[in-house]
């Protein structure tokens, strides 16, 4: 069989599967499976789970579940409200101002948890009911959430970018670094937008009432309850950073210092750490089968010569370096309408990572790029994650379609944060160059 039918045949098969309803990981890992067996021989599936385990020992997998578990235990330790009720009270005199500290707090709450999950549900709860009793606008309220819970795959310690690292071999501290500014771009971005809407008609998102702002003083009394999680925060980081530590060691620093300091603060009880350890193992291991399930898709298609099929492809396309840098980013952004993030890593950058230094791009700047392309896939319909996690919480009249709608200009933003970034490649190389 030609390369060409194999690709129809693989990837049509994956999309047939997906549109059943299967989940990626089975999705990818039944149809490598048996196209091992068509295509090398039933004897060649035993290289599955030589595969499998050989990716099981990486070192820095490890870095993914501890992550997760200092996000679950930050967010169940109450810091979530607090962050929120001290961006509120600094923010909420301004016009939009609840909505603006919606987003700065799901900024600050990304380099503290670096999953999406929890700024979405915990923002939908806390935030959302706040800024319709206020009578906000309904489309500007949703996407506020939407938006700024996006950020934490993009801002450190993203388990995004860590997976991307691992399977690009790419430094994960200078992806670490690069991603900072573009995360806090975006951020800029969604309150500037929020912020001019609310000016040019007032009716959509009024201050909060005198009678509800604190005094100065006990406004400052609010920084001091998230000084501490700041702290641990930002040695986790630096350590990265600096190149002190590697991210499963920082990560394990990050996990125990969550612990100690939730306990400390008085804040951490025992059902609270059984429900952390319950949420990590359910949201690690959907990451891990998705990259064994689509390790085994993309290592046999690359065995058949499917990466050197699409390499010489794009080469000889005649589009040219920023052509084909253009058309990879109109391919992540459909297959974002219907794959989650790890798939489309574990799909895209074996394939895409070697044609990028073929071409002569700076790899790290490319990683920034394709973690800044993939937050706009849980902004996009149909399969938007941000989508659901908002919809479960939200109030019953705030309808499916209210929050697809509320998405769109932030969809908008994001796709001028993409072309910022392509046209700017020091947005993402600066600190970079600086750490390192």
């Amino acid at each position: 069989m030609s390369i060409e039918w194999i690709t129809i045949t693989m990837f049509g098969s994956l999309f047939f599967l997906l549109g059943l309803g299967l989940p990626v990981a089975f999705s990818c890992g039944s149809v490598g499976v048996i196209f091992t067996a068509l295509l090398q021989g039933p004897s060649a599936v035993n290289i599955v789970s030589t595969r499998i385990f050989g990716l099981m020992t990486n070192y820095l997998l490890a870095a993914i579940p501890l992550f997760i578990f200092m996000a679950c235990v930050l967010e169940r330790s109450g810091i979530i409200e607090d962050l929120y009720e001290l961006v509120y009270q600094w923010f909420g005199v301004l016009k939009g101002g609840v909505a603006s500290a919606t987003v700065f707090a799901c900024t600050i709450l990304a380099a503290m948890v670096g999953v999406i999950g929890a700024s979405e549900v915990t923002m939908g709860v806390i935030a959302l009911p706040q800024m319709l009793r206020r009578q906000y606008d309904k489309f500007i309220a949703c996407g506020s959430i939407l938006a700024g819970g996006t950020l934490g795959i993009l801002i450190p310690p993203s388990v995004m970018l860590i997976v991307y690292g691992l399977v690009d071999n790419s430094s994960i501290g200078r992806l670490y670094a690069g991603a900072m500014l573009p995360g806090l771009m975006l951020a800029t971005l969604f309150i500037a937008y929020v912020t001019i809407r609310c000016y040019i008609n007032p009716v959509l998102g009024p201050p909060i009432p005198p009678e509800e702002r604190l005094p100065l003083k006990a406004r400052f009394r609010l920084i001091v309850r998230i000084i501490a999680p700041g702290i641990l925060i930002f040695l986790v980081l630096g350590t990265i950073f600096t190149g002190i530590a590697a991210p499963t060691e920082a990560a394990g620093v990050g996990a125990a210092g969550a612990i100690v300091l939730t306990m400390f603060q008085g804040r951490l009880k025992w059902k609270g750490l059984v429900h952390a350890a319950e949420s990590t193992l359910k949201s690690s291991a959907m990451v891990m089968w998705t990259i064994f399930g689509a390790n085994i898709f993309v290592g046999l298609y690359v065995m058949v010569g499917g990466g050197r099929f699409v390499t010489d492809l794009l080469l000889g396309s005649g589009l040219g370096p920023w052509g084909i840098i253009i058309v990879m980013q109109f391919i992540l952004i459909f297959l974002g309408c219907f794959i989650d993030w790890v798939g489309i890593i574990m799909l895209c950058v074996p394939i895409f990572g070697p044609i990028v230094r073929k071409l002569g791009f700076d790899p790290v700047w490319f990683g920034v790029l394709f973690a800044t392309n993939l937050q706009i896939s849980f902004l996009s319909p149909p399969f938007g994650y941000a989508l659901f996690y908002l919809k479960g919480v939200a109030p019953p009249e705030i309808s499916t379609t209210d929050i697809w709608r509320s998405s769109a200009p932030f969809i908008g933003l994001q796709v001028l944060g993409v072309i910022l970034v392509m046209v700017y490649p020091q947005i993402a190389l600066y600190l970079p160059g600086i750490f390192y």
